[in-house]
């Protein structure tokens, strides 16, 4: 089990619902609820990770 962070205010970029998304930092994932859609997500190389 991982801890998932809720994105608040954001849309799916494939079927468009707001709020649905979820990040999984440990596996560096953000899926939607709704379709299920998978997308990496790094940080932005020089960015200060926190």
């Amino acid at each position: 089990m991982t801890l998932a962070h809720f994105l608040d205010g954001l849309r799916c970029s494939n079927c468009a619902e707001l709020n649905v998304l979820w990040l999984d930092p440990i596996r560096a994932l953000a899926k939607c609820r709704e379709c299920g859609q998978l997308a990496l997500a790094f940080p932005e190389m020089g960015e200060e990770v926190r």
